[in-house]
């Protein structure tokens, strides 16, 4: 198995992301603080990348994330909607708070959104991602920018577990996280590793 890593980098703050509201599709540019954790994930990559010109750099097609990409001096060699956040529906917008008001025992690891993604759709486009990544360590490591959600989905993926199982995994804005393998074991190299 490689020794190279697939690096997740979710993007820095937004107005949205700051106060907890789901977002998907809505394009929302990062803050202030924002940018300069976009530029702070720079340095924090520099360290955790391996060396030399990563095997494929994907990139969600959001504002938000393409934004981090080019301030953290990561060029991208393609966007994908493959690497969109987990689509929040009729929650769009919202917080899980205002959610539960009117859904008490509402979570989105096992419940999804109405008119959005079921965690077994999100688990197989989680899957696929995994998949393009995984056949180009050979050549390098793997970078992957995009969201908080879904990142902590293809974390819970490359270890073979339930998607539920994301819930317990901590992505902040900006932060990058590491996925390997210890001897030909899918493992979690570092989590949630802040901007610096």
């Amino acid at each position: 198995m490689s020794e190279h890593s697939i690096l997740l980098l979710r993007h820095g703050q937004t107005e949205w992301s700051a106060v907890g509201k789901h977002t998907s599709h809505t394009d929302v540019p990062l803050t202030g603080i924002g940018e300069r954790q976009a530029h702070a994930a720079g340095r924090t990559y520099a360290v955790l990348h391996g060396g030399g010109a990563p095997a494929l750099v994907l990139c969600s097609p959001r504002t938000r994330a393409r934004e981090t990409a080019r301030l953290a001096g990561i060029d991208v060699d393609e966007t994908s909607d493959e690497l969109c956040e987990w689509d929040y529906g009729e929650y769009e917008g919202i917080t899980s708070e205002q959610i539960r008001r009117t859904v008490p025992d509402w979570t989105l690891w096992t419940d999804g959104a109405p008119s959005g993604e079921t965690p077994s759709r999100v688990a197989a486009r989680g899957d696929r991602v995994l998949e393009r990544a995984t056949a180009a360590l050979t050549d390098g490591d793997v970078v992957l920018i995009g969201h908080g959600h879904f990142s902590r989905v293809l974390i819970a993926r490359w270890l073979g577990l339930d998607v539920a199982i994301g819930e317990g995994f901590r992505v902040d804005p900006a932060s990058i996280s590491a996925l390997g393998y210890d001897r030909g074991a899918p493992q979690i190299r570092h989590l949630n590793v802040p901007p610096t």
